[in-house]
């Protein structure tokens, strides 16, 4: 367990007294008629003594008093008494002794030492070690440990004990939290150490025991008890988990987690994670039987990636629960509460230098709430893929992309389908602006199955497609407020024709409407999925202008606006889709940057010039002086769909305090999507963070959460963790151990 890798460092320094010579300016063990060259052995092991008084036989005993000072190695000890036994290379130290080495400070008032054995005491030791790095989960802290026993034991060369030990991060003069320790174990050959009574002491108060744990001396993965975690939530009541590490094997590990919830019962969550030369893997799993629905409750993520060859992959993902609600009920996290659709997909991949082909097995678990249900996608099982690639010495760019897919599903109309879409390009590039006219052909072929009203039968779709991409660029360097920059002015016009077919008889298996955005605008298809092509003869103009610092090459401004003119009605749709005849679509445009080192915004908007109405807007900012200071702000609309205000912020209330909170509210539905109080505090060699949050988990439910955690600097963090939920509810959050 690494929150205790003090240990490690107080081991390592013990190796520098283990030699038999001694040398001092006063006193020389070695003979000075004797002037052959030592061996390096004998000179790594050298003790030289220096003292006020030095006397003794060279041969028995050394005796130094007053400011007494012994080098061996890289390692210092000094004391005001020191006693050198020739004859059974033992040292010997009284008041004021002090050992250092590398970044180690050992003192006590006595010291006594069988160098060639290391084996001996030193009492009443306290320690210190300068400047030491530990890894988090987001930083790396820089530590000061300390610490104190009543007795420090050598038991040979590489093992120690100490009795009654204690240790802490905190400064001198701080003691507001230790870990104590009745009897610690340092196994420094095999990196191991191991502590009996084990107590976490936080204020003077005792908050957590452990009758025995043992831990790595460094960075090494090793199986032992991780830190308990305790929270509370509306649905599942007080929760306490205690994981456990199971360190199987250098590739291979688990995690084994029992959580109580005291309105539902024992869950047991295990991960299992593998790693090798050519793959890799986890496994995770949950099982409860809940009270409170009285049923069998469980979850289970599995995902592999696998290398065969260098051009031969392979990858696999499956996810599933036991109902529909269990994220909803189970979940803290707003990513995990709003899952419709878990992927369960099985993919063969091949890539060559100009193709590549793959094999995919898909289907989907949906899952539904009442209040608000869906259409289950379609099953893929399977669909086979081919494209290739290849630039002509004459400058043409040929594309082949083509699709075999059979489409499953319980209730709708299930079949075949063939897609093939080869397409020549010639792009004509300079360094002022490009010109690339394409053309291809888009096939596709149906084999429908019978249902009860409708027999089996064959339908087909060929469609050319041309279309011609072109723009400019334009710069200049331009002097505004006080600054250096370069303007940009870069129009663009892309043309696409492609004429009209019926495709009312063609089923719908994957196909839906993009959502209109900027870089929409530049795609031959507005539709996603291969059942529905557009018609269009149809012009998108748009421009984009951008502000440079041309000292940073820092984005100041960037100005875009575009529209996509039509020249026919829209006559394909959707199954649901009605065709319009707008002669344009829906104006886009967005304006933000880097306004200066703290503030960035950003501003969009989508207009229908056919209405003369906005349709959909957002406006985004943030302000970020400096780390644990941030305030961010956004709203967005989408008529008739959404109308939501977001505010998230982390900022400074008094000297060590902090405070964050988000408030994210749909004016529309008139309710809090997600709401985030909390407190944090900076005790400098710890912190505790107290957060409150509350998130709508389906259409008319909402979940509150509360986490509390004591975080001690280079030991460990206790409680529930809130930490994931502060970094995504509140961008830019800092942990304030990591705010210098």
């Amino acid at each position: 367990m690494s929150n205790y890798r003090f240990a490690r460092h107080i081991a390592a320094p013990l190796l520098l007294l283990s030699g038999v010579a001694t040398s001092d300016d006063t006193l020389m063990l070695q003979s000075a008629s004797d002037l052959t060259p030592r061996p390096k052995a004998e000179q790594d092991g050298a003790v030289f003594i220096s003292a006020d008084q030095i006397s003794g036989s060279n041969e028995q005993q050394i005796n130094a008093l007053g400011d007494v000072e012994l080098r061996r190695n890289n390692g210092v000890l000094t004391a005001n008494e020191v006693h050198y036994q020739v004859e059974t290379d033992t040292v010997q130290a009284a008041g004021s002794v002090v050992l250092k080495q590398q970044g180690l400070t050992l003192t006590g008032p006595e010291l006594e030492l069988q160098m060639s054995t290391q084996v001996g005491s030193m009492t009443q030791p306290v320690f210190t070690l300068d400047n030491t790095a530990v890894a988090t989960q987001f930083s790396t802290q820089t530590l000061n440990p300390r610490g104190n026993a009543d007795v420090l034991n050598f038991l040979g060369e590489d093992q120690y004990r100490l009795n009654n030990a204690a240790y802490t991060t905190c400064p001198v003069g701080n003691d507001d939290w230790y870990l104590r320790v009745k009897e610690l174990d340092i196994d420094n050959t095999r990196q191991l150490g191991t502590a009996h009574g084990a107590i976490i002491e936080f204020k003077g108060v005792p908050i957590l025991y452990t009758p025995w744990l043992d831990f790595a001396l460094d960075n090494r993965r090793k199986s032992g008890l991780l830190a308990p975690t305790f929270g509370t939530t509306s649905k599942s009541g007080t929760e306490f988990s205690v994981p456990y590490y199971w360190n199987i094997a250098p590739n291979y590990d688990a995690t084994i987690t029992p959580r109580l919830m005291t309105k539902r019962g024992a869950m047991v969550n295990s991960e299992f994670r593998y790693l090798g030369d050519t793959y890799r893997g986890i496994l995770d799993g949950d099982f409860l039987p809940d009270s409170q629905t009285s049923t069998n409750r469980w979850r289970f993520f599995g995902t592999h990636d696998q290398t065969f060859t260098s051009q031969l992959t392979g990858h696999f993902v499956y996810q599933r629960v036991s109902d529909d609600a269990y994220f909803r009920d189970l979940s803290s996290q707003v990513s995990s509460t709003s899952l419709t659709n878990l992927n369960q997909e099985a993919v063969l991949s091949y890539q060559s230098d100009w193709w590549r082909a793959g094999v995919r097995v898909q289907q989907y678990q949906t899952l539904q709430d009442p209040n608000a249900p869906v259409v289950p996608p379609y099953k893929r099982l399977p669909q086979l893929t081919w494209q290739g690639t290849l630039s002509t010495d004459s400058g043409l760019d040929v594309n082949v992309n083509t699709e075999l897919t059979h489409f499953d599903h319980p209730t709708l109309i299930t079949g075949n389908r063939l897609v093939a879409y080869p397409s020549v390009a010639m792009p004509l590039v300079n360094n002022f602006g490009f010109f690339t006219p394409k053309v291809g052909v888009h096939f596709t072929e149906y084999g429908l199955n019978s249902t009860a009203t409708t027999p089996a039968e064959n339908v087909s779709r060929t469609l050319p497609i041309m279309s011609v991409d072109s723009g400019v660029y334009f710069d200049r360097d331009v002097d505004w407020f006080g600054g250096k920059y370069q303007q940009t002015l870069e129009p663009r016009a892309y043309y696409v024709y492609i004429p009209y077919r019926d495709q009312s008889a063609l089923p719908n298996f994957d196909s839906a409407q993009m959502d209109l955005n900027y870089s929409q605008l530049f795609t031959e298809n507005r539709f996603i999925g291969n059942d529905r092509i557009n018609n269009a003869n149809q012009l998108t103009l748009a421009m984009t202008s951008r502000l440079l610092d041309t000292e940073t090459g820092l984005e100041r401004l960037r100005f875009a606006v575009g529209q996509r003119l039509y020249f026919t009605p829209q006559k394909v749709t959707l199954p649901t889709g009605v065709a319009t005849n707008d002669t344009s679509s829906d104006l886009l445009a967005s304006l933000g940057g880097q306004i200066n080192s703290a503030w960035r915004a950003e501003a969009a908007i989508q207009y229908n010039t056919q209405l003369n109405r906005t349709v959909r807007n957002s406006f985004t900012a943030s302000y970020r002086p400096a780390p644990g200071k941030v305030m961010n702000f956004s709203y967005r609309t989408i008529s008739g769909e959404i109308n939501q205000i977001d505010l998230s912020a982390q900022w400074p209330l008094a000297p060590r305090w902090y405070g964050m909170a988000r408030y994210n509210y749909s004016l529309l539905d008139k309710r809090v999507v997600e709401g985030l109080a909390g407190l944090e505090y900076n005790g400098g060699c710890w912190a505790a963070r107290g957060v409150f949050q509350t998130i709508a988990t389906a259409a008319n439910t909402t979940s509150t959460s509360f986490f509390i955690q004591l975080e001690l600097n280079g030991l460990g963090r206790l409680g529930s963790n809130p930490l994931d939920a502060l970094k995504l509810s509140v961008p830019g959050y800092t942990n304030s151990n990591d705010i210098k």
